[in-house]
């Protein structure tokens, strides 16, 4: 196909496409990495693909799987007395029950948009009469640098600074799907980056006690196409087991700096991640040494999560799509009521979610 020219290695890439369609396997294989979703998208990897492979996508965006009350909370906080909140770009339009940051910034909240947590500090360190809060978004990828920043403000006596955190842990998420009995998954593309922290050993308990195979990937197209290849012989010769196909940024045993950063700061706790409710152990709570920068332990905060209902947006089918229940267009509202310029459901607002990579690159 004339279209296979486009890739980098167009030669690599037949050759692992020969080699998958030879196997003639028929399985169902999620990816949990937002980058990989958008990859296989914008790749057209799925068009490619042998029909009896079935590609679907899991809950691998941090933003997409942030629940409602976290956002609610978070809004909440800005509505107290000088308080000033900050966040990541993505999380600027998911909405909430109530709104979305966004329009809670259109209603004079104090909102501003950082690109690390040390930006955030640094807006507390020059404006000490405000209590400045960081929305702590994200996978065990971005939580050392979140463990580093509250380590700083400690050290640095800046006590007008404070994170709300929903780091979440992908092993316990993968557990919960592999033992969820609506999913049928007969192996995991693993995320990239955050393997780069937690090592390639951490998927052994899934491959091990749950029987489906683990293969982490790389993000170029002939990187994904190379762990599909992995996955598909494992489950063709009846094994299941962890491989890399991405050695050169991942090890079996991971970062052991950054886990130690993790380690000191946080402890595990049981998260609501959307689509697939509360899973233990799966988040990333402050330990007690540093209450004083845990906003999760405000009034304002306690009161809203002690009575809080998740309810859907109008029929938005977001935690459907993140479980890989159903694809983005299998939603009623994709592309018609929601679209990346009026979204209903995080999984079109942000930028590694599913529907907005099937909004862009087509459902195919």
């Amino acid at each position: 196909m004339k279209f296979l020219d486009e890739f980098r290695d167009p030669e690599l890439v037949r050759g692992l496409l020969d080699e998958i369609g030879k196997l003639e396997i028929r399985a169902t294989l999620m990816e949990v990495c937002g980058t990989h979703t958008m990859a296989i998208a914008k790749a057209g990897l799925r068009k490619l693909l042998p029909q009896s492979l079935r590609l679907i996508s899991g809950p691998g965006c941090p933003v997409c799987v942030t629940p409602q009350s976290d956002i609610d909370a978070f809004i909440a906080l800005g509505k107290e007395p000088g308080f000033i909140l900050t966040t990541f770009g993505d999380m600027l339009r998911v909405p909430g029950r109530l709104g979305s940051l966004e329009t809670a910034r259109a209603k004079g909240v104090d909102v501003r948009i950082v690109y690390s947590p040390m930006d955030a500090l640094e807006i507390a360190r020059r404006t000490p009469d405000h209590k400045v809060i960081f929305f702590a978004v994200g996978f065990e990828t971005t939580a050392p640098t979140t463990a580093l920043t509250v380590k700083t403000a400690a050290e640095s006596d800046i006590e007008n600074f404070s994170v709300y955190t929903t780091h979440k842990l992908i092993p316990p998420a993968l557990e919960a799907i592999a033992s969820d009995p609506r999913i049928e998954v007969n192996g995991f593309i693993c995320p990239g980056h955050v393997s780069v922290i937690i090592g390639s050993d951490a998927y052994k308990p899934i491959a091990e006690g749950r029987g489906i195979s683990c293969v982490v990937a790389g993000f170029e197209p002939a990187d994904i196409l190379q762990a599909i290849l992995t996955l598909t012989r494992q489950i063709a010769s009846g094994e299941s087991r962890v491989e890399s196909c991405y050695s050169r940024a991942v090890t079996p045993e991971g970062n052991h700096e950054a886990q130690k950063a993790i380690s000191d700061v946080f402890q595990q706790c049981d998260a609501e991640w959307r689509g697939l409710g509360i899973i233990p152990d799966s988040g990333l709570a402050l330990r007690d040494e540093y209450s004083l920068f845990d906003a999760a332990r405000l009034p304002v905060v306690l009161e809203i999560k002690s009575h809080y209902e998740e309810t859907p947006i109008g029929y938005c089918r977001c935690g459907d799509v993140l479980c890989g229940l159903i694809l983005p267009d299998e939603c009623s509202l994709f592309g018609s009521t929601c679209t990346p310029e009026f979204p209903v459901g995080p999984c079109m607002v942000s930028s590694e979610g599913a529907c907005a990579a099937a909004y862009k690159y087509g459902t195919d």
